[in-house]
């Protein structure tokens, strides 16, 4: 923002205070923030810990980004991202509860100025990526490790083999949802089917895990859902043709979403 004052005559300025304050009537817009291509490969490691202390379970839902700039703590959502196959079939939205793969200071979704490492990149482009197509940093990692494949996320296994149904490792388009403001619903429970309609009769094109934070575009009335948070006809569009039932939303932030 940029403020411009004309002085006329004598007077001076000492000092501007400006005040910011929503429009009355406009309902607040969901965004999903910036959306990359990226390589992802399957975390498994099913027992171990992730670097906020969560226990892998067996088909679990979470993702690892190369940077704790993006790191959730233990069952938050503070930092969620929506992961689909390249042709938008399925998708899930998943916290970031792990470090990796290949680097851990590589916030690459963040542009130069504030990209902690690799400032020479363009922004989206992790340095994994660049090392294995381009030879970037001789062709290694931040560890000196010679970089074996492009991945910039790491799926849980819940989500690369129920949420995407991914036989393999996969090129899929990541919205980091921290990056944009407007509605959010954290769901309390999950994974949550993502249906093509607002009933449970409709196609699940993927899931919402537990604690993930998803942008509530707005919401129609559909199939009356008993929930663990109430019974409700409400459901709500978190994406093009992708609806879930508000029964099972705990919380909401950023403003009131609209009716569709």
């Amino acid at each position: 923002m940029q403020v411009r004052v004309l002085l006329t005559g004598a007077a001076t300025v000492t000092s501007v205070r400006l005040t910011a304050s929503a429009a009355p009537g406009t309902p607040s817009l969901a965004a999903v923030g910036s959306v990359y291509r990226i390589y992802a490969t399957r975390e498994g490691l099913v027992g171990g810990t992730t670097a906020n202390g969560h226990v892998i379970t067996n088909r679990d839902h979470f993702v690892a980004l190369p940077s704790r700039r993006g790191l959730a703590p233990k069952n938050t959502g503070d930092y969620t991202v929506r992961v689909c196959t390249t042709s938008g079939a399925r998708c899930e939205f998943a916290p970031v509860w792990d470090v990796g793969p290949w680097n851990t200071t590589d916030d690459y979704w963040n542009p130069s100025a504030t990209r902690q490492s690799w400032k020479d990149l363009p922004q989206g482009r992790p340095e994994a990526q660049a090392a294995y197509q381009n030879g970037y940093n001789g062709g290694k990692d931040q560890f000196g490790r010679t970089v074996a494949n492009p991945a910039g996320i790491d799926l849980a296994d819940g989500v690369f083999w129920d949420g995407l149904q991914l036989t393999t490792n996969s090129w899929v388009d990541v919205a980091y949802l921290w990056t944009a403001g407007g509605p959010r619903g954290v769901v309390g429970s999950g994974p949550l089917n993502i249906r093509a309609g607002a009933a449970s009769t409709f196609a699940s094109k993927g899931y919402a895990a537990t604690y993930a934070q998803v942008p509530i575009e707005c919401w129609v009335t559909g199939q009356s859902i008993a929930g663990p948070y109430g019974t409700t006809t409400r459901w709500d569009r978190v994406g093009a043709g992708q609806y879930i039932s508000h029964a099972y939303i705990a919380s909401t932030s950023g403003g009131a979403a609209p009716a569709c």
